[in-house]
């Protein structure tokens, strides 16, 4: 019964949403950049974009997101007046979108290179040779003919030899960016940038890894030497050549305001009772189609599921594990043992989950490689392991000391005594709590793209930058976050009934 309840707020949840975003009216016409002085504009964090708002448009109302399918979401539901984005993502976005255009003066004229390390003069020189050889071939020209067209028609699949012997070439970049890279149909990094990076590891004579990250951690992972280069329309700025070098560049691009098309008058339907059903369900079987079975995208929302499942899982078990040790040394009778437990419950506790997993990532791991998914496992399970650890603390103090010293009155060993009678107590005191901070966990691992780990909020972002339609995906992703965090409940409250004597007394009666 609760779960039907649940199930029937959802669907409440969506209709309420998808009325709101319908309902939605743009605030500002915008046909001129001078029109924007002082309109609120999305940009993509770490994005030239940000720059060129904050220098065109000081007196508008800037807000920043990671993707650009956030922003393009924010202006359908009404939120911005604008965007900031390159043109060939413009372009892109109002195929998709008929009720968006952009202006056609350009806000800057851009120059994407690739990026590599500081201190990498030879794979720089080289990497310039092989850029200036594709210039002269017209390879790169053919290219962005074949990647930066908009008619409807899909992309031609273009196959690059590949060296499969050698040290890997590993390239980051934004797998939800297209046409620059984006997943196909077969979950294979495709687009102009992954096609690029091909022939640059062909060149090299080197097999190519591509590591997708969130765009604004990709400085950090080359300055940290997680990747050798960065190939994600990256712009040359005087700013970012400070941490990094740039090649020579590859692509002139203009960076363009999308704005809202202005809306013309449409006559009224008949209100009639199919015609309404039909205008409500179509969109959403039109929705479902094209993020869940369009190119299989069911296969990327599994794979996703599963990474996020195996994070649960193994941060369950190994932060269990290690907020039991760190119990045992908060309550150590060495006051030593007890001030670096203190200190760890403390630093962890008072440190952010995505913070900690950036230091994590690209400090303490910088120079190891190290699985991006492994990473992932350890932050969150030493995260856990400094809230399980108090929790077991209080659990077990909170244990009358009369049983204890009873215990040992009877013959029990101190460790008998702390297995049979203290731990089954404390055990049932620390379930309810254990339960909400085990979901609050397992929602929490939505940030692990950030690392380039491709959990199931990282795959809803790659259908969003496909699609250009939040709705459908993020609410999808919030249900099946929901049943994850029901079956895990689930589950305790099983394991709770199991360990109360009550309930075993009750099925012994029975």
């Amino acid at each position: 019964m609760n779960m039907i309840r649940r199930l029937r707020f959802f669907l409440w949840l969506f209709c309420v949403t998808a009325l709101l975003t319908a309902c939605s009216e743009p605030e500002r016409t915008i046909t001129s950049l001078e029109d924007a002085r002082e309109a609120s504009i999305g940009v993509m964090t770490g994005s030239t974009g940000e720059h060129n708002a904050e220098k065109f448009f000081p007196d508008a109302t800037v807000q920043r997101f990671d993707f650009s399918a956030d922003a393009v979401t924010a202006m359908n539901a009404g939120q911005l007046d604008a965007a900031i984005v390159a043109r060939t993502e413009a372009w892109l976005v109002t195929s998709k979108h008929p009720g968006i255009t952009y202006v056609e003066e350009p806000i800057a004229m851009e120059h994407s290179a690739i990026a590599v390390r500081k201190g990498r003069d030879s794979l720089l020189t080289a990497l310039n040779g092989i850029l200036g050889e594709l210039k002269e071939t017209g390879v790169l020209k053919e290219m962005q003919d074949r990647w930066f067209r908009y008619d409807g028609q899909p992309y031609p699949e273009i196959t690059v030899p590949v060296v499969s012997e050698g040290e890997p070439l590993v390239v980051g970049t934004n797998a939800a960016h297209e046409p620059f890279g984006f997943l196909d149909k077969h979950k294979q990094f495709v687009g102009f940038d992954a096609e690029l990076g091909r022939h640059l590891a062909l060149g090299l004579g080197r097999p190519v890894v591509f590591k997708d990250m969130v765009f604004s951690g990709l400085l950090p992972a080359l300055v940290s030497g997680k990747i050798d280069m960065i190939i994600a329309d990256l712009t040359v700025t005087e700013e970012r050549r400070h941490s990094v070098d740039f090649t020579i560049p590859y692509f002139e691009n203009a960076c363009v305001l999308l704005v809202h098309r202005p809306k013309v008058s449409i006559t009224e339907a008949p209100d009639d009772k199919p015609a309404l059903v039909a205008s409500v369900w179509g969109p959403v079987a039109e929705s479902f189609h094209r993020n869940i079975i369009q190119e299989k995208r069911y296969l990327l929302i599994l794979s996703g599921l599963k990474i996020t499942l195996i994070i649960t899982i193994c941060l369950t078990l190994l932060g269990t594990v290690l907020g039991a040790g760190v119990c045992a040394l908060r309550m150590s009778r060495h006051r030593l043992m007890q001030k670096l437990a203190m200190l760890y419950i403390s630093v962890l506790r008072g440190t952010p989950v995505l913070v900690l997993l950036m230091i994590v990532y690209y400090v303490v791991f910088a120079s190891v490689n190290i699985s991006a998914l492994l990473v992932a496992v350890i932050a969150f399970s030493l995260n856990m392991a400094a809230y399980v650890s108090e929790m077991f603390r209080t659990g077990i103090e909170s244990v009358d000391r009369g049983q204890i010293e009873a215990g040992i009155a009877l013959g029990f060993s101190r460790y008998r005594t702390f297995v049979h009678i203290v731990l089954p107590q404390a055990v049932r005191r620390i379930v309810p709590v254990y339960i909400g901070e085990l979901i609050s966990q397992m929602k929490m691992t939505s940030v692990v793209g950030y690392i380039a780990v491709q959990d199931l909020t990282k795959v809803g972002d790659i259908i969003r930058s496909r699609t250009f339609d939040a709705f459908f995906p993020l609410i999808m992703v919030a249900v099946m976050y929901f049943l994850i965090a029901w079956l895990l409940m689930v589950l305790m409250k099983a394991l709770e009934r199991r360990i109360d004597p009550r309930a075993r007394l009750r099925r012994a009666q029975v």
